[in-house]
């Protein structure tokens, strides 16, 4: 795979496997349409996504979480309707419900991070590994939501039709991970 060019369909020299190079987004609709067996997704898409089955093995990369975070001069704790900008307007309403806070949410597909520095949004749910973009553009983290990181997911009916198959390449790849 590493001089795969602009190729999308990339078989294995084997002939056993073939991987086709898609969005994170777009891995669970090659699932759910039977289009593939098996893919490699960030388990913030699975959680945005709202999918939960089907997790067969986390693979111990891409590990970052989602954040809650703003300007110093937020207080997450002040009444009004907060505005939140995020790439994942589900985790940020499900995030906020489970606070009891009512709250408008703007879909940002870019620099996230903008958008309380603007004045686009009060805060941001978002992801991040190090917190370097964050620090530097004086943002504070004021919660952790939850733990991400790169996962293994079956298609449902794959995982009836191959079970073995499906079951030895998991045993294979929890080997190395």
């Amino acid at each position: 795979m590493e001089n795969k060019q602009r190729k999308l369909i990339i078989p294995l020299a084997d002939g056993q496997y073939e991987f086709i190079l898609a969005k994170g987004p777009d891995v669970v609709t090659y699932l759910s349409n039977g289009i593939v067996d098996l893919g490699i997704v960030g388990s913030d898409i699975l959680m945005e996504q709202n999918v939960s089955g089907y997790q067969l093995l986390d693979l111990n990369v891409g590990k970052c979480q989602f954040i809650l975070a703003s300007t110093t001069d937020f207080n997450p704790t002040s009444a009004g309707r907060k505005v939140i900008g995020t790439k994942y307007p589900r985790v940020a309403q499900e995030y906020f419900a489970r606070l009891g806070q009512d709250v408008e949410i703007i879909k940002i597909e870019g620099s996230v991070e903008l958008a309380p520095l603007v004045g686009l949004a009060d805060a941001i749910i978002d992801i991040t590994e190090t917190g370097t973009t964050l620090r530097e553009n004086n943002l504070q983290i004021y919660d952790w939501l939850a733990k991400i990181s790169t996962r293994l997911v079956v298609n449902p009916l794959a995982l009836k039709q191959k079970k073995n198959e499906i079951f030895q390449l998991v045993d294979q790849l929890a080997q190395v991970i």
